[in-house]
């Protein structure tokens, strides 16, 4: 089954790619084989729908890789198993709040919940002026 989940999973990426670079008319940089499933595709486009031709050519892809990693035997079915409703547990994943956060003197966020207050700038230039008058007091 791990076999089978990694194949459908390649395959579904890989056709992606493939009909991606076709649609940018990048398929000549394409493996041969890449080259004749987006064939087989576009021939399955004249018969049906869009949607049946995706699935009926990511099974052929899957079927191709199944075989290719070494699966035995017919390829199981993985979407079947995908298609199940998920567990009533299962609930979706929400972000959580993002917390306020608070600006200090500085104008940048603190954790901290206990903020300093600034000190005046005139209390900042008075000692400057003292540290300089003692200096060169000092230095007489």
């Amino acid at each position: 089954m791990l076999i089978a989940r990694r194949a459908d999973t390649r395959a579904r990426a890989d056709f992606a790619t493939w009909k991606m670079m076709a649609k940018l008319n990048g398929s000549s940089a394409l493996p041969p084989g890449a080259q004749e499933f987006l064939v087989s595709y576009k021939n399955l486009l004249a018969q049906m729908n869009e949607g049946e031709a995706t699935e009926a050519t990511i099974a052929a892809i899957y079927k191709a890789y199944y075989a290719e990693m070494g699966g035995a035997g017919t390829p199981p079915d993985v979407r079947s198993r995908a298609a199940e409703p998920a567990a009533d547990n299962v609930t979706a994943f929400r972000r959580p709040e993002p917390k306020p956060k608070k600006a200090n003197f500085f104008g940048t966020a603190t954790a901290s919940v206990t903020q300093k207050r600034p000190l005046p700038v005139a209390l900042i230039f008075v000692c400057l002026v003292v540290v300089y008058v003692g200096i060169r007091l000092y230095w007489r």
